[in-house]
């Protein structure tokens, strides 16, 4: 490590004011601090100095997505194991199947490892797309301003191939990546002045430009049981138990673990093991981040607990009223919380510490409207089940007002205070 801090020290002048390549010192700076601490810090005492800097925010957030990538790999590659033509499969072409038949894994969904490895065939090239896409105009904004380049993207690059669905195009991956970093963040003076969640912003520009591709009350399964398409669409989880109910939809039992059956659990949908974006399907995954952020204080509990608090007040209020034509208003609230994008975004979207709520209250508010929003078009809307993405995107811009109103209230009590 000695050696390559002394060769990053040697070539430091030339990227430095006043050398051949200080155009390219924020590049070179992105390099030094991504494997080293910054060599310039303040000494002055009227600094208050904290160990969690911007970069260890964000490596401790991608560490809490490693639950959910791991789930997005094993997963995908279940599913397409699962929906695999066993006669079929000596006849399958493409370049996913030629590098699984060279690795002899094979192509049982009961072998983790063929799930992994094929569920990675799929991930890691939209993963890839979104890294160079969204990298190079971070890159460039940040050279044409002569910033600094922040390690902001690596949890947007991170965030938006797990709510992708496998089949997604790359081209499509690379355009939406591109919409969402520039318009999504950009354009608002980057890292910390957006108002909106660049990897929502980037995921809800595919959903309205490309809906076949990105999936509205369909979703995408990685290969076709006549192995003849790449993909078959299918109605989602959730769209499936707001038609017929959950009785229809679970008929396996609670708590059973059967995923051949052609029904699914609560059980398994708790783990995950079901059709959707990539990595977004398990609330256990989901769980285990919160947990993490929580006790890492990156993210807020009181806006997760906000969610839970609203979603399940509205599912209450729904299950007492009752339908006869809607199956979706006796949806008990412990079904909400593990179909769909729930979890994954009361954990990884809404709490977001720029795009959200600051103050205290705020992100109880933020929270809960954000939670009874969800449940409310779930089970009203009656064109797409799901809703979370263009909740939080909604709550986004409605932030900021909540926090001046915060903010104003406790000024008041405050100067109330102070004359009395």
């Amino acid at each position: 490590m000695k050696l390559l801090r002394n060769v990053l020290d040697k070539f430091a002048p030339l990227f430095e004011e006043g050398g051949k390549l200080e155009k390219l010192f924020p590049l070179w700076e992105a390099t030094d601090t991504f494997l080293y601490s910054s060599g310039s810090v303040t000494k002055s005492p009227s600094h208050v100095r904290d160990a969690l800097d911007l970069k260890r925010m964000m490596v401790t957030v991608v560490m809490a997505l490693t639950p959910c990538v791991l789930m997005a790999l094993y997963n995908t590659g279940l599913q397409a194991n699962l929906a695999l033509d066993p006669a079929a499969v000596g006849d399958l072409t493409g370049w996913r199947y030629a590098i699984l038949d060279l690795l002899g894994v094979g192509y049982s969904p009961t072998n983790v490892l063929a799930c992994l490895i094929h569920g990675a065939l799929y991930f890691l090239p939209v993963y890839a797309v979104t890294l160079a896409a969204g990298g190079a105009w971070e890159v460039l904004f940040a050279l044409v301003r002569k910033h600094e380049i922040n390690e902001g993207f690596l949890v947007t690059s991170l965030l938006f191939p797990l709510i992708l669905p496998p089949t997604i195009p790359l081209w499509q991956v690379a355009v939406g990546s591109s919409f969402g970093i520039v318009i999504g963040k950009e354009v608002f003076g980057g890292v910390g002045m957006n108002i909106l969640n660049p990897a929502l912003t980037a995921r809800a520009f595919l959903y309205f430009g490309y809906p076949g591709e990105i999936s509205g009350d369909k979703i995408w399964t990685a290969i076709d049981p006549a192995h003849a398409l790449d993909g078959f669409s299918g109605a989602t989880a959730l769209a499936f138990a707001k038609d017929e109910g959950v009785a229809a939809f679970s008929q396996g039992g609670f708590f059973s673990l059967n995923l051949t059956d052609g029904h699914l659990s609560w059980l398994e949908s708790f783990l995950g093991f079901e059709p959707g974006s990539m990595g977004e399907t398990s609330a256990l995954a989901c769980l285990l981040g919160a947990a993490f952020l929580i006790v890492t204080r990156v993210a807020s509990w009181r806006t997760m607990a906000g969610i839970g608090v609203g979603a399940t007040l509205m599912a209450t209020v729904f299950n007492l009223v009752g339908s006869d034509t809607n199956a979706a208003l006796s949806l008990p609230i412990w079904w909400h919380f593990v179909l769909g994008g729930f979890a994954f975004g009361a954990v990884f979207m809404a709490t977001d510490p720029v795009s959200s709520a600051f103050t205290d209250k705020g992100k109880w508010i933020y929270g809960f409207l954000i939670g009874l929003m969800i449940v409310l078009i779930r089970c009203l809307n009656p064109a797409f089940p799901e809703s979370v993405m263009l909740v939080i995107l909604f709550m986004n811009v409605f932030a900021p007002l909540i926090d001046h109103f915060i903010v104003q209230g406790n000024i008041k009590r405050r100067a109330a205070r102070n004359a009395a």
